[in-house]
């Protein structure tokens, strides 16, 4: 996993995630032409992130039943180019919405490359990878709007899906030839075993935690992108489509952020970081709702919002996948199901919400999502932990082995099939934690 397959995964990451958010910028031209009001127009981003949450069901878990995911991506890939080739020749609003939701289904090839990353990554620099690889996925969001805010006042907002559609068909195979197969150490699973797994993890503690942490956290990421071409077309600034582009190389410091937060994942913070990250989020939210007389303070608030956001999910991911190593698809996939429902939510609501009231009624929207995900954090870092009784404590050595493996976990969930590494053998908890706080995570082997 050298930097120039990273860079590949993250490029693979970057042109999927902009299929789906590349309408953000062009909302006004793009509902006009296909006759969409502007009530309604965030129904064109929340038709891909629909898409995008059947994929993360019956679509990711395939990662875990194929031998080498190289082909399920290069397959995903090609699907996606598809969906975005009928959405640039579509004449009428129902054919663009299938060619969204076609393309949205499949760009979650994202989540199958950070599972490959993943697995493929040595486990000391599986933050590190996965960071690099998901600052692919803020490029592709964020660059997304800038360069498509460019070709829309060239060539018209479809431009940009025919340009992504030729992309996504050139990196599919590039993949099968540039990236090695995976190892076969790792043993594939049947599609329905695999769903099953899937349904499972909604019943931990720690995957809910962190999933209801995403949802709240990409409904208050959604808020500001899906309403603020709106806002900015409207009076006083009345900026074209480049220039609201531009805001898009603001929030490009989110990218930063998420490479950033894969070094701090390894190095165990993931905790304690997540939540100041969530801070900094809601504190966001009052420089980003001076829109009305200040451009200066709105890419300011851009800048520290998407940087929180983009640390708290490679964070997430860093601690799901080190706690499920065996089925990092399945648990990606289960996790981005909030990641969907919340920037639908998001989407959805804040360009109705814009078009009631303005742009301080979708700041205060925004700020609650915002909120409300740090609440969850909070109430899942204060839960008591209960240390199960009559066991010995570890030598040394294991105690350094395991908290080394699972130094970044937070509050294990109830029933959770946490583990524990030994060498290269894993060892699963015969009594599970019924619940913890920080300090236990970080000391597992006695609570073991």
């Amino acid at each position: 996993m050298n930097v120039w397959r990273r860079l590949l995964l993250a490029t693979v990451c970057g042109v999927a995630v902009a299929s789906v958010y590349s309408a953000q910028t062009v909302l006004p031209s793009m509902g006009d032409s296909l006759g969409v009001s502007a009530r309604h127009a965030g129904w064109i981003v929340s038709t891909g992130q629909f898409g995008y949450l059947v994929g993360l069901v019956l679509l990711v878990p395939l990662g875990d039943v194929v031998a080498d995911r190289r082909k399920l991506i290069a397959v995903h890939l090609t699907v996606t180019a598809a969906g975005l080739f009928v959405t640039a020749a579509a004449s009428a609003a129902w054919t663009a919405f299938a060619g969204l939701a076609l393309a949205g289904m499949f760009a979650v090839v994202v989540q199958t490359t950070v599972a490959y990353a993943a697995t493929a990554a040595p486990p000391a620099e599986r933050g590190r990878t996965i960071g690099v690889v998901t600052s692919g996925v803020v490029v592709g969001i964020l660059g997304a709007r800038f360069v498509t805010g460019v070709l829309a006042q060239a060539w018209g907002w479809r431009s940009m899906y025919a340009l992504l559609g030729a992309l996504a068909l050139a990196l599919a195979a590039l993949v099968l030839r540039a990236l090695p197969p995976e190892s076969s150490s790792r043993t594939p699973v049947g599609y329905r075993q695999a769903l099953v797994s899937l349904s499972g993890l909604f019943g931990q503690r720690l995957f809910l935690t962190r999933g209801l942490i995403a949802f709240f956290l990409f409904a208050s990421f959604g808020t500001l992108w899906s309403s603020l071409s709106l806002a900015l077309a409207d009076a006083p600034w009345h900026l074209s489509e480049s220039q609201t582009g531009l805001f898009g190389i603001a929030g490009l410091a989110g990218a930063l952020g998420a490479a950033r937060a894969g070094r701090w994942a390894d190095a165990g913070p993931a905790l304690p970081i997540s939540g100041l990250a969530l801070a900094l989020l809601v504190v966001s939210w009052a420089a980003t709702a001076q829109l009305s007389w200040s451009l200066w303070l709105l890419a300011l608030g851009i800048v520290v919002l998407d940087f929180a956001v983009q640390v708290v999910h490679v964070s997430n991911q860093h601690v799901l996948t080190t706690a499920h190593p065996e089925r990092t698809s399945s648990v990606i996939g289960g996790y981005m199901v909030f990641y969907s429902l919340g920037s639908a939510l998001g989407a959805a609501t804040t360009t109705s919400v814009f078009s009631s009231h303005g742009w301080g009624a979708s700041s205060l929207l925004g700020a609650a999502f915002a909120t409300c995900a740090l609440i969850v954090w909070v109430t899942g870092a204060r839960r008591p932990s209960a240390t199960p009784a009559g066991r010995g404590r570890a030598s040394a050595p294991q105690r350094s082995a395991a908290a080394g493996a699972l130094k970044d976990q937070e509050p294990c969930a109830p029933g959770s099939p946490s583990l524990f590494r030994d060498g290269t053998r894993l060892l699963p908890v015969p009594k599970p934690v019924e619940a913890s706080d920080d300090r236990a995570c970080r000391d597992p082997v006695q609570h073991h």
